[in-house]
């Protein structure tokens, strides 16, 4: 850094080490850790697993929040039961506000923003990016201890957007046991390394049915492979979390803050070490 430098990188042509180029909160809001969750792919169980996530930490007695940065396809308020109440999110003179769920975690998302959550979202890549991180600098987050970034499938503008405007402090992959994942997974590590953004580990959805007379695991998608991929990448498995029918009706419900997830207990410890 120079010495006469006055701290204000927006018209400055140095290239500092120190220099941070990461969005600012809104005035007032305090976010301790981001954790941003990632799919090379679609339908894997990504929008799933960053809301169990939220639930488990607000749980376990921390302050969670979820910033739904896929714009165009949001599934976060359903899943909560909130996505009627779009006024909450316009309540503040000069921000917006995050919609809060029934155990406290604070949402926002994009089908807070429409007049009707039916309705498409018809935006070029740079005013989605551009939404995702008024996200983060117009939104007054009341003192978060982990929020969770759910993100659209694939290595394009949004993730990009995450990774360079937001603090991220790490990120976890879903992948699911289909053979094919290994490439989309690859290109999730890879977008991360060449980013420098810390991966904490791979999480499994869809992994196996359980039998509900004998408990035997049935493997619908083939024997997974996760492991073998988490170690030629030297990345842990947090968890593989199986598809159990009160899940899919929670969700539907707009009730999965009533769901127990214990196989989630490596990832929340993971999480907790940041």
């Amino acid at each position: 850094m120079a010495e006469s430098c006055n701290h204000d990188c927006s018209g400055c042509s140095k290239d500092c080490e120190s220099r941070d180029m990461h969005a600012s909160l809104h005035k007032g809001s305090k976010v301790k850790k981001v954790i941003g969750i990632l799919s090379g792919k679609g339908g894997v169980g990504k929008s799933l697993v960053t809301s169990l996530l939220a639930c488990r930490m607000n749980k376990e007695g921390f302050k969670s929040a979820i910033l739904d940065a896929d714009i165009t396809g949001p599934s976060i308020p359903e899943s909560f039961g909130v996505g009627e109440k779009r006024a909450e999110a316009l309540e503040g003179e000069d921000a917006l506000k995050p919609v809060l769920t029934d155990s406290g975690i604070q949402l926002m998302s994009m089908n807070f923003l429409l007049e009707n959550e039916n309705d498409p979202v018809i935006w070029r890549g740079p005013v989605i990016s551009g939404a995702v991180k008024q996200f983060w600098t117009d939104v007054t987050w009341n003192d978060v201890d982990y929020m969770f970034v759910d993100m659209p499938p694939g290595t394009g503008d949004v993730p990009l957007t995450v990774f360079q405007s937001l603090p991220i402090d790490g990120i976890i992959i879903v992948s699911s046991p289909q053979q094919l994942v290994r490439v989309i997974v690859e290109k999730a590590v890879k977008m991360a390394n060449m980013m420098n953004i810390p991966i904490l580990g791979l999480i499994e959805n869809m992994s196996y049915v359980e039998c509900p007379k004998c408990d035997e695991k049935i493997y619908v998608f083939g024997k997974s492979n996760i492991e073998g991929i988490a170690k030629s990448f030297n990345l842990p498995v947090l968890a593989r979390l199986p598809m159990r029918p009160e899940t899919s009706a929670a969700v539907d419900a707009g009730d999965i803050e009533s769901l127990e997830v214990p196989e989630l207990g490596e990832a929340v410890e993971v999480i907790k070490k940041l």
